[in-house]
C-alpha cells in the first residue's frame, strides 16, 4: 500500500496514458479524446436545437463518453483522496473569490472555444492524433504548448497575480 500512497515517476503516468489509446481502439473501437464529451452533453440537454451541431449529433453512439469522464473524475478523486498521504486541495484560496471564479469562468469559456475551433482537445491532438501521424494536430500541439507558456511565463503573472 506505501508504494500506491507514494507519488509515481512522471514516465508511469506516460505509460499508462499512452496504453489507453490502443486499448480504446482495440476495445471500443474509439478515438481517445475529451472534448467531444462536451458536444454530447449539449445534444442530450437540446435534443431540439436549431443548431446542426447538436441536433445532428449521435446521441447513442456517443454515450460512452459521459462515462469515460465520469470515470476521469472519480479516479481523480479517488486518488487525490484516498490514495493520497495528504488530500490536495481541489482549488487555490485565490480563486475562492468572485475575481477568481471569473478568471475560471473566462478561462474556461476561452479553452472551450479553442478546444472546438482547434478542432479537439490536446488529449486528442497530443496524445491520439501525434499518434496517428496527423499533420494538423503536430500543428495544434505545438500552439497549445506554445500558449501555454506564453500565459505561464507573461500574461498569466498579471492576470492570475494573488490579489
Amino acid at each position: 500500500m506505501d508504494a500506491i500512497l507514494q507519488p509515481w515517476p512522471w514516465w508511469v503516468s506516460g505509460i499508462l496514458v499512452g496504453l489507453v489509446v490502443p486499448l480504446l481502439y482495440w476495445a471500443a473501437g474509439k478515438d481517445f479524446g475529451i472534448s467531444t464529451s462536451l458536444q454530447q452533453f449539449g445534444a442530450m440537454c437540446s435534443p431540439h436545437s436549431k443548431l446542426d451541431y447538436l441536433r445532428n449529433y449521435d446521441r447513442r453512439g456517443g454515450m460512452w463518453l459521459l462515462a469515460f469522464v465520469g470515470g476521469i473524475a472519480l479516479g481523480g478523486y479517488i486518488g487525490s483522496h484516498l490514495l493520497s498521504a495528504a488530500p490536495i486541495e481541489f482549488l487555490p484560496a485565490s480563486f475562492h473569490t468572485g475575481a477568481g471564479v471569473a478568471k475560471l469562468l473566462v478561462g474556461g469559456v476561452l479553452v472551450g472555444f479553442g478546444t472546438r475551433y482547434a478542432g479537439g482537445c490536446t488529449s486528442g491532438h497530443s496524445i491520439t492524433g501525434i499518434a496517428n501521424l496527423n499533420w494538423p494536430s503536430l500543428v495544434a500541439t505545438i500552439c497549445f504548448f506554445a500558449g501555454g507558456i506564453a500565459v505561464t511565463w507573461g500574461l498569466g503573472g498579471w492576470l492570475f497575480a494573488a490579489s
